[in-house]
């Protein structure tokens, strides 16, 4: 009761003191990747609660007023292609690992623009890929203003990966990286360790990880030492993502109404990180010991490359491919009974928040912020990491044994109470309200 008192008080508070700070939220793209979704929902989230929220992107993809792009596009194109050529050389020109990698050796100067000269607050997202340099960070902090830099991945921990893959260097320094060929010491990974430390040098970021799992790896990091690091969820709109008639959504996407339909979500189905190897052997066991499954029950993935799949399993499945509409996507996860994300890494996944707004249960390997989500045997199931057999367990229980009525009631109640619009925004109001202190204060 007294926690909810606080929060009614602090609402009201910021409607009455904070209602015209300007907050610039900047990311590579508008809409495309679970970072560019979440920045898109917690700006509307801001909006909601009086704060005036700008996106600045490199890819717009809409007419949406409140998102501005960046000038001189051939500019932007030339920097990410040329970001490439310099991670291919050093690659010695294979291309594993060619999007694994970040230097920001090169990107734009967004003090320049107008959108940054009106805001507050410098609100930072997954920014890779040419959108900025660490040159360009440091002018950014240079300028004054209080900079929030949400992870969505640990590459603002590391020197140049977005998932450390088992990999503990980060946590003194970066060399001898496992992604780059040679395994030499003072390899690309530690001039950019190098370069990040001299970026970060004398100035404070109030980092914010998108999962309690990602801020204690963050904390870990030498690159990092001295910076404060917190734990915010994503948001998530649950008037767009909500319930609806499953009998009608399969209708309408041409699925069949007579089997349990299980989901898999990826925007690159095939990414290894996501884990379909291990879901195929799963599919492949749960047939093997409940051959009834093979009649009434079926698969479907939605994502890039999803056709690529569909001769793996041993199921009847139902490819959508890339889905861009947000209606349609809602259909998509109400006609499941069940979702499934084996990934091997992972932070915050969209999907299963998404998943869960429509009550969907959800069955994920024991690994990154997965398990704060999936609460096991509440509103899911959370398997043994890299389990098949578990994996296949969890897919029976959520499908054949679970109280699937309590599992949706639960999904929706962890939602609603952590993930929902007005819970993250003030949490984040809150967190602009310190940096601000915090830079007055110095001044």
């Amino acid at each position: 009761m007294y926690s909810l008192l606080q929060n009614l008080v602090f609402h009201s508070l910021i409607r009455n003191f904070v209602p015209t700070m300007r907050v610039l939220i900047v990311n590579t793209s508008e809409k495309t990747g679970g970072a560019a979704l979440a920045a898109n929902r917690l700006m509307e989230a801001l909006k909601n609660n009086g704060v005036k929220a700008m996106m600045l992107v490199r890819d717009k993809e809409t007419d949406h007023i409140s998102v501005a792009s960046l000038p001189q596009q051939w500019r932007m194109r030339w920097y990410f292609l040329w970001e490439r050529w310099c991670v291919f050389c050093h690659l010695c020109f294979r291309r594993k690992h060619l999007f694994d990698v970040d230097i920001a050796n090169i990107g734009a100067d967004i003090t320049k623009t107008r959108e940054f000269q009106d805001a507050d607050v410098i609100h930072l997202h997954w920014v890779n890929q040419g959108m900025l340099s660490l040159k360009g960070i440091r002018r950014i902090l240079d300028s004054g203003k209080p900079v929030v830099w949400t992870m969505h991945d640990i590459w603002p921990a590391t020197a140049i990966c977005h998932y450390s893959r088992g990999c503990e260097r980060f946590k003194s320094r970066c060399e001898r990286c496992p992604l780059l060929p040679g395994k030499r010491r003072n390899d690309l990974s530690s001039k950019i360790w190098k370069r990040k430390q001299r970026m970060l040098e004398g100035q404070t970021i109030s980092f914010v990880a998108c999962s309690q799992w990602l801020a204690s790896e963050a904390r870990k990091s030498g690159l990092l030492a001295g910076q404060e690091v917190t734990s915010i969820p994503n948001a998530i709109d649950t008037r767009v993502f909500r319930q609806l008639d499953k009998q009608q959504a399969r209708k309408e996407l041409g699925l069949p109404d007579d089997k349990r339909l299980i989901l898999f979500v990826s925007q690159r189905v095939t990414d290894e990180r996501k884990g379909m190897n291990y879901l195929v052997e799963a599919v492949r066991l749960l047939i093997e010991r409940y051959p009834d499954f093979a009649q009434d029950t079926g698969i479907v993935i939605l994502g890039g490359h999803s056709e690529e799949l569909e001769d793996q399993l041993a199921l009847p499945s139902y490819s959508l491919g890339y889905v861009s509409d947000v209606h349609k996507i809602v259909n998509v996860y109400n006609a499941a009974d069940a979702f499934v994300l084996p990934s091997l890494e992972d932070n915050l996944p969209n999907t299963i928040m998404e998943a869960m707004a429509c009550g969907v249960p959800c069955v994920g390997f024991h690994v990154g912020g997965i398990p704060e989500m999936i609460d096991h045997q509440k509103n899911g199931y959370v398997a043994r990491f890299r389990d098949a057999d578990d994996l296949c367990k969890g897919l029976h229980w959520v499908l054949n044994e679970a109280p699937v009525e309590d599992l949706r009631q639960c999904a929706l109640q962890k939602v609603y109470h952590h993930y929902s619009q007005q819970s993250v925004s003030l949490r984040y109001i809150e967190e602009y309200n310190k940096a601000l202190a915090m830079k007055n204060y110095k001044l």
